[in-house]
């Protein structure tokens, strides 16, 4: 699913929008018992409280491509006889009112799941008329076909602090008791997938809060799939590999460049407005490193490297890789964050057999917020 179908759906969540009509649950304690079920009624509630569920149900739509948001993608046998897959269609098809298949899927998830604490695990079923837009982009009143989906939404609830609370109907302050409440979404999927704006049986589309923790036993559990790594650990992978494999030649110019050039192909993607997701392959920083001079053998290390990291095919975010808002130079006791579009302002020189790292300053420098003179 690319930016546009998503907000699409994410569009869905609201009382006067949607065609969710019921929200089905559990509440999981510590122990991975279940506390309690329940299928409550949107129509019954208040309004704020409607509101309030199809907003934690909506941020698990939330994030970027690529690093909160995953395709998960089933293979054609998986589709025809995989069991995860076959529940998975049951759920929806029956639009969550096949009572066996919820309580197999909640057993599913509590234990492969690792949690800690309290969560509720929370389903929405929506079947939405597709609207179709003519070659003019004119929305047409007649609807191209219906898409029925459910959300799956898996979200702490964690205990509150007691805080001293004003009540304006009484004008005075009193305590607040600590109490349990429902946090964010930590984890979830939407099934099927929403692509070119229609049901995809074989996609669904991931969600993880955390950047550094994706789940993989939950995913295994439910899809049966391998995920690829955190974005924050391919981060961490990528800076590894390109330090190691470079080793010597290495230097600020080759990472000020490969920055550079990635900052650019993301710019550009954005620029352009492109539907799908940006995604490079290891030939594209094989062609920056080439570019900065990069001897042949330092390259085809790093190409090994990558291959044991991330898979030989295996294309990745270039989000996930680099900070385009920031520049950081680091040493064990110096953190220093430069503007990218200015990181032409630092060097690094030795100096009578000292490393130095240098920032031209043509426009004064502050300390502490007092303007300080170099003379």
């Amino acid at each position: 699913m690319n930016e546009k179908e998503i907000s699409e759906i994410r569009r869905r969540f609201r009382p006067d929008k949607s065609n969710i009509t019921r929200i089905r649950g559990c509440y999981v304690n510590e122990q991975r018992e279940i506390v309690t079920q329940f299928s409550q009624s949107l129509g019954l509630m208040q309004q704020e409280e409607a509101e309030e569920l199809l907003a934690i149900l909506k941020k698990t739509l939330s994030g970027t491509i690529g690093k909160n948001l995953i395709d998960i993608e089933f293979a054609t046998r998986q589709v025809l006889e995989g069991e995860e897959h076959k529940l998975l269609m049951a759920l929806r098809d029956s639009s969550l009112e096949d009572d066996d298949a919820v309580r197999e899927f909640y057993g599913r998830v509590i234990q492969a799941l690792n949690l800690e604490g309290k969560y509720l695990i929370l389903l929405a079923c929506d079947k939405y008329d597709v609207p179709y837009y003519a070659e003019d982009g004119e929305k047409q009143e007649d609807s191209s076909e219906v898409f029925s989906y459910f959300l799956c939404s898996i979200c702490p609830v964690k205990l509150t602090k007691p805080a001293l609370g004003y009540y304006a109907s009484e004008n005075t302050f009193r305590n607040i008791a600590s109490d349990w409440i429902v946090s964010a979404p930590e984890l979830g999927f939407l099934f099927p997938a929403f692509d070119d704006r229609s049901a995809n049986i074989y996609n669904a589309l991931y969600y993880s809060h955390n950047l550094a923790e994706n789940h993989a036993e939950f995913v295994d559990a439910i899809f049966k799939t391998e995920i690829p790594m955190p974005a924050a650990e391919q981060k961490e992978t990528f800076q590894s590999i390109l330090s190691e494999t470079i080793a010597d030649d290495c230097n600020l110019d080759v990472v000020q460049t490969v920055h550079s050039e990635l900052s650019g192909l993301i710019e550009e993607h954005k620029t352009n407005k492109e539907k799908e997701p940006l995604v490079i392959s290891k030939e594209t920083v094989k062609g920056v490193l080439k570019s900065c001079g990069v001897p042949e053998t330092r390259v085809t290390a790093f190409e090994e490297k990558y291959d044991d990291a991330f898979g030989a095919d295996m294309e990745i975010s270039p989000r996930n890789i680099i900070d385009t808002k920031q520049f950081e130079l680091r040493t064990p006791d110096v953190t220093i964050r430069v503007n990218p579009e200015c990181s032409d302002l630092v060097d690094t020189r030795v100096i009578n057999g000292v490393k130095y790292i240098l920032i031209r300053a043509d426009e004064g420098v502050e300390v502490n917020g007092v303007n300080i003179h170099i003379s």
